[in-house]
């Protein structure tokens, strides 16, 4: 039966994450963390697995997995260092808008090469001056010839150091009302001589987010994602809906990390006399974190479930985001309490939930402006 068939290769897909977890990844969390160095062995090895093609279709060469799959993979691979799901999860979503909107002769020419991981990258939005506000931005493409010349700087981009190609915003059209009519989203690779450095932060090491400086980068106008200009806002806008059930997943693994090993934690620990697990105030916290990690993992599936439908579902992974991630920001903080005095120490994982929980809050769409999208769905929906 195809459902029996679909859950055999889920399992599958999950057992080999799951060891290349616990071979590949948990024994060097702390050294690559601590250092923020990329971890470029287990990049090359989440290639081997098929992860940059997670979910690219088969025709293309990728696994073709659905979002319901696909999220129980960020989710574990999250519980153990959530800085690996951005080195795929940010190439997926460059791969997604291809695949949606790019010609075919554009997709047969880079799919197959971003499945296997031969070409790896991300995406390009945010800038100095504008983050959740993305019709705000400055950078600019200008025909010359038959080719695009941009220039500008994006910040906060993932994969910009160590990938090899970003699906870059830009306004074709500064002058167009409204902004967004204006604005395309354009292939760029490293080698038409964009230039990118490390970003240094609080948590979410190791992952190479840079600052992406292009100084009259010039490529094909072929570049350009879909058959016309002006469409890039709807474009990204559309795989941002993958992006954050993608970060609704990690948070999900963060707020279960944390629960795990504070529950680990409460059954060893004793104070006056028994197991901390065993006094009231300790209970209501462990309470507490389980059913927040039980909550966000349902919303998430009820979003991923959505979008594998193809219906539209800004509104199901807006929820699973705002709920997922702020459970991550509050699991962690609970871990901490509960740790005490090791919490705040560099030999328990918990002080990593607490430094990486926070950007769960602001990436992809800032919590406040989930709750503006919830609300203007809510409203269209019973209209």
């Amino acid at each position: 039966m195809p459902d029996a068939d679909h859950d055999n290769e889920s399992a599958l897909i999950l057992d080999a994450v799951n060891k290349f977890l616990e071979k590949d990844v948990a024994p060097y969390v702390r050294e690559f963390e601590s250092e923020d160095k990329y971890p470029q062995a287990i990049a090359d090895k989440l290639a081997e697995l098929g992860m940059f093609g997670a979910t690219i279709s088969p025709e293309y060469g990728g696994l073709g997995i659905d979002i319901k799959t696909y999220s129980k993979v960020v989710e574990r691979v999250s519980k153990v260092w959530m800085s690996v799901s951005g080195i795929f999860n940010s190439h997926l979503i460059m791969a997604a808008a291809v695949e949606r909107f790019a010609t075919e002769e554009m997709k047969r020419e880079y799919l197959p090469k971003f499945a296997t991981g031969e070409i790896r990258g991300g995406i390009a939005l945010t800038e100095p001056d504008a983050g959740t506000d993305l019709q705000g931005i400055r950078m600019r493409a200008v025909k010359d010839g038959d080719d695009y010349v941009i220039d500008g700087t994006k910040t906060w981009i993932t994969n910009s150091v160590q990938g090899l190609m970003l699906a870059v915003l830009v306004k074709t059209d500064p002058e167009a009302s409204p902004p967004h009519r204006g604005m395309s989203l354009i292939l760029v690779p490293k080698s038409a001589g964009y230039k990118a450095s490390k970003l240094k932060k609080l948590g979410y090491r190791g992952i190479d987010t840079g600052e992406v400086q292009f100084d009259g980068v010039r490529v094909p106008q072929s570049h350009l994602i879909g058959d016309v200009e002006g469409r890039g806002l709807q474009q990204i806008l559309a795989g941002l809906e993958l992006g954050r059930i993608n970060v609704a997943s990690r948070g999900v693994g963060v707020a279960d990390a944390a629960l795990q090993d504070s529950l680990v934690y409460a059954k060893e620990r004793k104070t006056f006399g028994k197991p901390i697990c065993e006094h009231q105030a300790i209970q209501l916290k462990l309470a507490d974190m389980a059913t927040r990690v039980y909550a966000a993992r349902r919303l998430v599936e009820d979003a991923a479930i959505a979008y594998d439908t193809g219906e539209r579902c800004d509104m199901e992974a807006g929820m699973a985001k705002l709920f997922a991630t702020e459970a991550a920001m509050e699991n962690a903080a609970e871990a901490m309490r509960i740790h005490g005095a090791y919490g705040y120490s560099t030999e328990y994982n918990v002080e990593r939930y607490y430094r990486d929980a926070p950007l769960l809050c602001i990436g992809e769409g800032t919590n406040e402006m989930q709750r503006v999208i919830i609300s203007k769905q809510l409203v269209e929906r019973s209209s």
